[in-house]
């Protein structure tokens, strides 16, 4: 399996993508039929964006902690906190479309010059949460499908260097997000 991914990396990444975006597209438009999905209380659903404001924060953390080990050329503490990364992205991503597939998407309050402040740090987000998927998907396969030894003869160090900065940025704006939308008060918009 590992040999067919290795042939195949920029091909998996493109199906990969193409599905994951695919899905996130599908559950913001409220495409995914809500009977295919399990249930959930409003009172668990209210709560998800409050578990993935935990789950940036932890993400952030390993983001950061990863770049610095892969730096400090201690690659497995790095390849640890990479997938510990990764790992924290998928549970996040998949909270947060079971949510908004089942609830919609959660809508600003606020209205002038900070509603449009808030749209273009939600834009921004979301083209880096985009533009990061490939990326992702593409460092992630190169690292799994190559020793140690090997990833300086792959683009994966080129790659990452591009990936890890968007990543974390898309996930400090999607704190940004959190905090206007869940922890301002509505009253304060105005």
């Amino acid at each position: 399996m590992q040999r067919v991914v290795r042939r195949n990396v920029r091909g998996l990444t493109a199906v990969l993508s193409v599905v994951s975006l695919a899905l996130v597209f599908a559950a913001a438009r409220q495409a995914i039929p809500g009977s295919v999905l399990p249930g959930a209380p409003a009172w668990l659903l209210d709560a998800i964006p409050h578990v993935n404001a935990g789950i940036s924060l932890a993400a952030i953390a390993c983001i950061v902690l990863g770049v610095r080990e892969a730096r400090a050329k201690r690659f497995d503490a790095h390849r640890k906190y990479m997938l510990a990364a990764f790992g924290l992205f998928v549970a996040f991503l998949a909270l947060y479309l079971w949510k908004v597939a089942l609830k919609g998407p959660q809508s600003f309050p606020g209205t002038g010059v900070v509603e449009l402040a808030y749209f273009g740090v939600l834009a921004v987000h979301m083209i880096l949460a985009i533009v990061c998927i490939p990326l992702l998907y593409y460092v992630l396969l190169l690292a799994w499908t190559h020793p140690v030894s090997e990833l300086p003869e792959t683009s994966h160090k080129r790659v990452a260097k591009v990936a890890a900065p968007l990543w974390l940025v898309s996930f400090v704006l999607g704190n940004v997000v959190y905090v206007l939308l869940y922890l301002v008060p509505a009253g304060f918009y105005g």
